[in-house]
């Protein structure tokens, strides 16, 4: 046995050990929590399962075991560690370099900063900025968006990884110095790593949320809240359940790491031994291929990307069933019926990156097998109840101020009815929860104003306790005093054979004060007008005809965040006419 396995071997007595003899912990019921022991825990448990299949930016399948894994996330922590490095901004794709960081950086008891390498150099610059970063891992192709912040930050180490072949660039080379900096300090391998925090409640990561209209917050992640997160991930994904055909979860990773966090499932796969299959960019045949060929048992996504999935000419109905968790917007029934022609069966999740990601999940029962399948599939896609480890989820009041504007904010905290209409605001309150704001403890005292956490979305609390969401307060169209929720115009919109996305925003009307306009994208092979969609939704659609879209505008695409979730500030500046807003 090399002394690498002896040493991974050796790991769990060692930790099990930790908890019981070390006076710190004062208890020995307890052990502190940290989900960065899950890789050396997988790898000393199967050091030669396969963690990670990938297609490198050159175009070559690696695959890496749990062993080769668990080693280079070891590298990057004690490089890390004899660097004096506290910090470390990520900005990749998923890629094997953005996992083991996850790990590694845990490893060193450090604090992640992975950020959506989408953004604007201003936004990356501010973002690293303002978390302090001292160290940035960077994919190759994105080394150019930190142009601005190297002449600003010359002090920070850039470390760039190539995603080539392993041990040939600069990223790889930082690994290999660390693997021989703990060598020469006594080989201890992950032992002589952080795989239990000091303290649970010290901060992990820092999740930093779109900024779509205003600054960027550093949303701060804790050990504890992270490792519980990823455990209700676990059994609310079924991630650890045998799937027909693979001995293991084979978990496809469409949803961008750098999303808060990965919404906790690099942690939650780890756990449970899964293989993880990175793609670099969403590229449709070959989520299909891989679908095909790989047994693919998970994946996450927004609606809007099991839409175009759905839609690919690669499309058709697997074999083995594929659980799919959607979330970052609601979906609708329309799409969740068209997942499961195809064998992709939708569960749906709610959360947000506040909530490490998914904080509620759409429970099926058996017995909506027997209700007619449209009423069953409005049931799947609503945002249900509480995960597992997080406590109840409510729907609360809202107070209006005098000029009648909903304040989601107040310190009274007063349930809604639990009867499918009273509106209220969805509010949370539990393990699952954020610790805060970094920096900005105004924004802090808002967001858990009340002593719960506030997520500005507006819903009702169904008789059986299920919530279901109507709108974001912003996005509830007020028309001659009815309140529109642009969901269900966008469900509604969608069941037209011909159409393949809507959106729905207000626009100022001189009569009604405001008005429904829908942007819509129409399928593959199909043309359609406006004109001719308004006539169909006021005759044959079985929506309400005060909320039947007054204008109509067909788009080649419909513009969208990262992770898929409608850029609708983009659709409201256009709709005012402002067509030059992005």
């Amino acid at each position: 046995m090399s002394s690498a396995l002896k040493r991974l071997s050796a790991l769990a007595s060692q930790l099990a050990n930790s908890a019981i003899g070390n006076d710190h912990f004062h208890r020995h019921n307890i052990h502190q929590l940290s989900p960065t022991y899950w890789l050396p825990r997988a790898a000393a448990i199967e050091p030669d399962a396969i963690c990670l299949y990938h297609t490198s930016a050159n175009g070559k399948i690696v695959k890496y075991t749990y062993a080769e894994t668990a080693r280079r996330a070891a590298g990057l922590a004690y490089y890390l560690k004899k660097k004096g490095l506290k910090r470390v901004g990520i900005l990749a794709p998923n890629t094997p370099a953005f996992l083991e960081a996850i790990f590694g950086i845990g490893g060193a008891g450090v604090v992640n900063v992975a950020i959506n390498y989408r953004l604007k150099p201003e936004d990356i610059e501010y973002i690293f900025d303002h978390a302090e970063v001292d160290s940035i891992i960077v994919d190759a192709e994105y080394e150019h968006l930190l142009k601005s912040f190297r002449k600003s930050h010359p002090k920070v180490q850039i470390i760039v990884d190539t995603d080539t072949e392993q041990d040939s660039g600069p990223y790889d080379h930082v690994v290999l110095e660390g693997l021989k900096y703990d060598e020469e300090h006594g080989g201890l391998g992950w032992v002589g790593l952080e795989n239990e925090a000091p303290d649970e409640e010290a901060m992990n990561a820092l999740s930093y949320t779109s900024g779509t209209t205003s600054r960027p917050k550093g949303v701060e992640y804790t050990h504890r809240s992270s490792y519980l997160a990823a455990l209700a991930n676990i059994i609310e994904s079924n991630l650890n359940v045998p799937v027909k055909g693979a001995d293991r979860c084979h978990y496809l990773w469409t949803l961008p790491m750098f999303h808060a966090m990965g919404w906790t499932f690099p942690w939650a796969v780890t756990a449970v031994r899964g293989t993880h299959y990175t793609i670099r960019k969403v590229d449709y045949p070959e989520i299909w291929r891989l679908l095909k060929n790989e047994k693919i048992s998970h994946f996450n996504a927004a609606p809007t990307v099991n839409t175009l999935l759905c839609a690919d000419p690669n499309a058709e109905r697997l074999p083995d069933a594929v659980r799919v968790t959607v979330a970052a917007s609601p979906p609708t029934a329309h799409l969740f019926e068209t997942m499961e022609k195809l064998n992709l069966n939708p569960v749906h999740v709610y959360g947000l990156t506040e909530t490490y990601g998914p904080i509620t999940k759409g429970y099926f029962l058996p017995a909506w097998r027997d209700l007619d399948s449209k009423e069953m599939y409005a049931r799947m896609a609503r945002q249900g109840h509480s995960h597992v480890t997080n406590y109840v989820t409510r729907v609360i009041k809202t107070k209006e101020d005098d000029a009648g504007n909903k304040d989601q904010y107040q310190d009274e905290i007063i349930d809604v009815e639990k009867n499918g209409k009273e509106i209220g605001e969805i509010i949370f309150l539990g393990n699952i929860c954020a610790k805060g704001y970094y920096k900005d403890p105004v924004a802090t005292r808002k967001l858990f104003a009340g002593n719960v956490l506030h997520t500005g979305d507006l819903a009702v609390w169904d008789p059986d306790g299920a919530i279901r969401i109507l709108d974001r307060a912003k996005d509830i169209i007020i028309s001659g005093g009815e309140n529109i929720s642009s969901l269900a115009v966008e469900s509604m919109l969608v069941t037209h054979p011909d159409i393949l996305e809507a959106a729905v925003v207000a626009v100022k009307d001189e009569k009604w004060g405001e008005c429904p306009k829908a942007y819509i994208t129409v399928k593959s092979g199909k043309q359609i007008k406006g004109d001719a969609v308004i006539d169909w939704a006021k005759n044959k659609s079985t929506i309400s005809r005060f909320m039947v879209p007054r204008e109509v505008e067909v788009l080649d695409e419909l513009p969208k965040t990262s992770t898929g979730k409608l850029r609708k500030n983009v659709l409201r500046e256009w709709a005012k006419g402002n067509k030059d807003f992005n």
